[in-house]
């Protein structure tokens, strides 16, 4: 039997919050796994029924919960983290998850560079390049969009290969030594494609990962990556420059005392 403070300094609504997480951490309630109507919850915790509802919406809200009107609330999934630092294989990730990666190829040419795109990966207009535009699947699922351009320099046997039996950003990571990366992101609605490819409503936010990496010589990928933003989140963790800045400046600090000695 679970007892909650009813004299306690924290909201009953929170407790029973809290007590729906705990039930998550510890995986007795699964991901998909449809948690006790609100009336069980009344009779198992003790207390109203808003004090229930309300619980239920903030966690729905923060994304822990999914209520589907008229069937009952369910777990949600958690949101894959992607990397901003870290240029990893989409294919591996979606595995270590547990899923099961596939990917439908919907564009594999070879293209002249139109202004705009020669500008960015610092090539003449009309140059070739490769273009694909491939969706890639968890357990059968659309996930994420990329649109991309590659050099044909550093990747030139790119569109012989049978993505079937590796997936392109594992080609691309294996075939070119990559030297530096950008990352930009931006928070939109799906374009035309996205919503078509990725089944998407005009209002459905998104993540968009603009990526460009160079090798040794040359511009080598300028990719474009949609990701439905209600499944994804996008993170990294660093070493804060605050403290270099403090150990430096109290460096700077003594050496000038020195100095006037």
């Amino acid at each position: 039997m679970t007892t909650l403070s009813h004299s306690g300094p924290k909201p009953l609504y929170e407790q029973v919050k809290e007590f729906i997480l705990q039930q998550i951490k510890t995986e007795v309630w699964l991901p998909d796994a449809r948690i006790p109507s609100e009336n069980e919850l009344v009779k198992l915790l003790k207390v109203s029924r808003i004090t229930v509802n309300r619980a239920l919406r903030e966690l729905t809200d923060s994304g822990d919960l999914v209520r589907v009107q008229g069937v009952g609330t369910y777990v949600a999934h958690p949101k894959p983290l992607t990397s901003l630092f870290e240029i990893s294989s989409i294919d591996e990730e979606i595995i270590q998850r547990g899923g099961i990666y596939s990917c439908k190829i919907h564009m594999n040419t070879m293209e002249k560079a139109y202004p705009e795109l020669a500008a960015a990966m610092e090539i003449e207009i009309d140059t070739p390049v490769f273009h694909s535009i491939i969706v890639h699947k968890s357990n059968d699922k659309p996930v994420m969009l990329e649109d991309q351009f590659i050099h044909p320099l550093s990747a030139p046997e790119f569109l012989k290969q049978d993505f079937s039996k590796i997936s392109p950003v594992a080609y691309l990571l294996k075939t070119i030594q990559i030297k530096d990366v950008e990352h930009i992101i931006e928070a939109l609605n799906p374009d035309e494609m996205a919503q078509e490819l990725l089944n998407l409503s005009p209002h459905d936010p998104c993540l968009i990962l603009h990526r460009q990496t160079w090798d040794s010589h040359r511009v080598a990928t300028h990719s474009r990556m949609t990701y439905p933003g209600t499944a994804h989140r996008m993170g990294a963790r660093l070493k804060p420059l605050f403290k270099n800045y403090v150990e430096q400046y109290g460096k700077n600090k003594s050496n000038k005392k020195r100095n006037k000695k």
